[in-house]
């Protein structure tokens, strides 16, 4: 099709250079898309030029320890990426030694990899006919389509899917589809498009109708969910804190944080009082208590606002062994720790 032609044309002289698109190394390609879930290439460049350079192969990665990985992405969020990440690499390396799976069907079997990034991969590695549909995808074909049908409903990422499908350049699959992903970017922005110099401009329904604001369409989604955590800081005389491990399923999984009272609405001083004293931590020990951050901190993540406090505990010993304060940035955690223990200075 033109619009196929077209679209590579613009891409091959307007493209950005970055370090994956000069190789087709499957592991590259794998580390790449995984980082760029849900992450702008502005963020996920540092990280994965971090990656090759801590882990330059998939056996690397298989081999390294969970916490360090964990480490190395934090900031980016959606840590279950991460651990996937971490668990594809070791069946990649034990199960199929070293050797990626070479078509759709199989990358599938990856944990983490959907049919977007099977689909990348398969045609940039692989040279085969599968269509990617992202983000940039749903908001260039819509809009130059004209096309109403909800990007998050199961109608409207069948009805993408078919048109990608459909349009993708059978001689250059891996060019056609970095090439739409690359225009949605760059050129079909979700704000402030570049519409009067688009090469599509004349035959684009949303710019000629002028829909480019009201299109993709999405359902919204439920109102997010509110909680409120409370973060016990411990400062021991002796220079120790407390850390625990979260272990289950949900947000931060296998991420550090400090120990969490977690209310039903802000709580008041007295109460967090009454909570830590019956808590093993300190057991007898007598304690000052005071609130770090006067204002409330609110971290909104994609289906919850987490409203956080930060309480210091000031104490002569603690009655847990704890870690030394200068140990605490070894640890991963997510990224509101981080910014707590980057402003509270521990050393």
């Amino acid at each position: 099709m033109i619009f196929s032609k077209n679209l590579i044309n613009w891409y091959s002289n307007n493209k950005r250079n970055l370090p994956w698109r000069t190789t087709t190394n499957p592991y590259y390609i794998w580390l790449s898309e995984i980082i760029l879930q849900q992450t702008q290439v502005k963020q996920g460049l540092p990280y994965y030029e971090s990656f090759i350079a801590n882990y330059p192969t998939v056996f690397d990665l298989a081999n390294a320890n969970e916490n360090d990985v964990l480490k190395l992405w934090q900031g980016l969020g959606y840590y279950s990426r991460a651990r996937n990440l971490h668990a594809s690499a070791k069946y990649v390396a034990t199960d199929l030694n070293g050797v990626f799976p070479n078509t759709y069907k199989d990358l599938l079997r990856l944990k983490g990899v959907g049919d977007y990034t099977a689909s990348a991969i398969a045609s940039i590695c692989f040279n085969q006919n599968t269509a990617v549909v992202d983000g940039n995808v749903y908001r260039v074909l819509s809009r130059y389509f004209g096309i109403d049908t909800p990007i998050n409903s199961t109608k409207g990422q069948k009805e993408f899917k078919a048109l990608a499908q459909e349009l993708i350049d059978k001689k250059e699959p891996a060019a056609f589809n970095q090439a739409i992903m690359e225009f949605g970017a760059v050129q079909c922005r979700p704000k402030n498009p570049q519409c009067n110099i688009c090469p599509f401009k004349d035959s684009c329904i949303a710019f000629n109708k002028n829909r480019i604001n009201q299109l993709p369409v999405k359902i919204k989604n439920s109102k997010a969910k509110k909680r409120f955590f409370n973060f016990l800081v411990f400062v021991s005389e002796d220079g120790r804190t407390v850390i625990e491990q979260r272990k289950d399923k949900g947000i931060w999984q296998n991420l550090y944080q400090f120990p969490l009272i977690e209310t039903t609405d802000e709580a008041k001083t007295k109460y967090i009082k009454e909570r830590i004293n019956s808590l093993e931590l300190l057991k007898d020990e007598t304690f000052e208590l005071w609130l770090y951050n006067k204002d409330t901190i609110v971290h909104k993540l994609s289906h919850q606002h987490l409203h956080t406090r930060f309480w210091i505990v000031q104490t002569k010993t603690l009655a847990l062994k704890g870690i030394s304060l200068g140990e605490i940035k070894n640890f991963p955690v997510p990224i509101l720790i981080g910014n707590f223990i980057e402003s509270f200075n521990f050393e």
